[in-house]
């Protein structure tokens, strides 16, 4: 049913919860897993280039998904880009022939937050394939 399954990231706890789904669904499927990290050009102290800071966040938001791929033996490529989050996310899961995307609902908090908007919100209404969206897991001693 799935191929390649696309988890983009932020770097975030949340991100990172819903890359276990994806990896759970790449593994159940035998599917392989993009892991893609967009440099926002919104909020980057960068022209639309990766600086330093950007590129070791990037780095270390797929390298971290990447391991939880590598310990359940699902292939995984990872890349960063620069864009509009959205818009990166679409463009690469039309270049990619992705099957599902799998995202959490909510990423960066604060004012990066209140500037990008529902990047989630803006992939469902834009993409061609199923996306999945993870909610954030409930805060502690909530049923």
């Amino acid at each position: 049913m799935f191929d390649h399954i696309l988890a983009p990231t932020d770097g975030s706890d949340h991100a990172v919860r819903a890359a276990e789904y994806a990896v759970d669904l790449a593994a159940t499927y035998g599917a392989a897993l993009h892991v893609l990290y967009v440099v926002d050009v919104r909020t980057s102290h960068a022209d639309v280039s990766v600086d330093d800071d950007s590129e070791t966040r990037g780095e270390t938001a797929v390298g971290t998904i990447a391991d939880l791929a590598a310990a359940r033996d699902v292939p995984v490529e990872t890349e960063i880009r620069v864009g509009l989050p959205h818009e990166v996310i679409v463009d690469y899961e039309a270049e990619r022939d992705i099957d599902l995307v799998v995202m959490g609902t909510h990423g960066t908090s604060g004012l990066e937050r209140y500037l990008i908007g529902s990047v989630a919100e803006r992939v469902v209404r834009l993409s061609d394939v199923p996306v999945m969206c993870v909610p954030p897991a409930p805060a502690d001693g909530d049923a």
